[in-house]
């Protein structure tokens, strides 16, 4: 990625979750930087826990979508609202809403984000869904 051509959530989402055939490895790799860290609800992690969290997520969903209510970019800075969509495997669907704040490296990847998760409908058990553990 050059610096003209920066990630953004819904390029990122889509990579990590939506995107048969692609490598998670791959889609991290394109996003996030090697030193990428995140904040979620008040929970540190590094990018091997996002990893392994993403694992996770690809296991329990089988399709979804996300949908930018608001972005705005400054420099390095990026952030947003968005929510979630998901339609997980046992056949209910989940929406969160999300709250996040973002600094990009110089070759616009995220390097770290800090966000504020909302369940606003599914199962009680899908409100951590957004909790790197």
């Amino acid at each position: 990625m050059t610096s003209t051509d920066t990630t953004d959530i819904t390029r990122a989402i889509n990579d990590l979750l939506f995107t048969p055939g692609l490598g998670l490895e791959e889609a991290i790799d394109r996003h996030f930087t090697p030193d990428y860290r995140q904040r979620t609800n008040g929970v540190w992690s590094d990018r091997t826990s996002f990893a392994q969290h993403m694992t996770r997520l690809r296991s329990l969903i089988r399709s979804g979508h996300i949908e930018v209510h608001d972005e705005l970019r400054d420099g390095l800075r990026y952030a947003d609202r968005h929510t979630v969509t998901l339609g997980h495997h046992d056949g209910h669907t989940s929406r969160t809403e999300v709250y996040l704040f973002a600094h990009l490296a110089p070759d616009g990847r995220f390097r770290c984000v800090e966000e504020t998760t909302l369940l606003v409908t599914g199962h009680t058990d899908d409100r951590n869904l957004g909790l790197i553990t």
